[in-house]
């Protein structure tokens, strides 16, 4: 037989999180691991998790919550080191229309506020069925994804956001056997992949590291750095050309000959660097 799913719920709201404990509790495939007033618990609960070898498989997350939201939560999760097994999402949200076509999309599970007992019942079946089909793993771009887009709707341009930490100057990639100091300005171009990065070097070589791209972003100077694609972050230096497909879209090429496309919606940042009108 299946084991139970053990299942963490996070809401600031008393009465939400009340409800949502009342409703597992009907159902015998699941196990409630602990229930969350705020995002730190949260991320503390699935510390404590990872800890004692029991793993929360799935979360039902509110987005929108004081200090440290849902997004803040996730971003703070695929940071740790060593690795939190990620779980399936839930979202518990509020948000409007438009945000909601933006869940839809990148098919991460979700309950709108207010939600009924039934829309609970079929979101819980789908999400039970993704945890035993091995499905978080696939999830990462995704969350990746969202994350991404909600740093693209606070206020001001990465750079501002973080004006006042200084500028990374070098990356600590970690290895098996040993810990590389990697300067900046050796990195040509970054790529997301999922929970990780692939640092692309002026040597032609690729390290993995484990970081967000939206993150890793807002730490680099962006008068060096900037975003032309949700999964690409290019070396401003490095860059020789812009080449214009017939659709209108722009591939960028960097020196050695590496070719990126350039995201529509990451197209005015380019722009402003470049300042000069593409």
């Amino acid at each position: 037989m299946m084991r139970v799913v053990r299942t963490l719920i996070v809401d600031d709201e008393k009465p939400a999180r009340e409800r949502l404990r009342r409703l597992l509790a009907r159902d015998n495939r699941v196990e409630l691991a602990a229930c969350c007033a705020n995002g730190a618990e949260a991320v503390g609960a699935l510390r404590e998790a990872a800890r004692i070898a029991a793993p929360v498989q799935m979360m039902f997350l509110d987005v929108q919550m004081p200090e440290v939201d849902g997004f803040k939560v996730l971003s703070m999760v695929m940071r740790e080191r060593p690795p939190i097994q990620m779980p399936e999402v839930v979202f518990v949200t509020a948000y409007d229309e438009y945000a909601l076509r933006a869940f839809e999309a990148h098919a991460t599970a979700y309950l709108l506020k207010p939600f009924s007992d039934e829309k609970f019942q079929a979101t819980l079946d789908h999400t039970l069925r993704l945890v035993r089909a091995g499905h978080a793993a696939a999830m990462m771009t995704q969350l990746q994804t969202l994350l991404d887009m909600s740093l693209d709707k606070q206020p001001g341009p990465p750079a501002a956001r973080t004006a006042t930490r200084p500028a990374l100057d070098r990356i600590v990639v970690r290895g098996s056997e040993r810990v590389r100091l990697l300067p900046v300005e050796q990195v040509s171009w970054i790529e997301a992949q999922g929970m990780y990065v692939n640092l692309h070097t002026r040597d032609g070589a690729t390290h993995l590291h484990r970081a967000l791209l939206g993150e890793l972003e807002t730490a680099l100077d962006s008068r060096r750095f900037v975003r032309i694609h949700r999964s690409a972050i290019v070396n401003i230096d490095l860059l020789i050309e812009l080449r214009q497909e017939l659709h209108g879209d722009y591939v960028a090429v960097l020196r050695g000959g590496t070719e990126i496309r350039v995201g529509r919606r990451f197209r005015a940042r380019l722009q402003a660097r470049l300042g000069h009108q593409i």
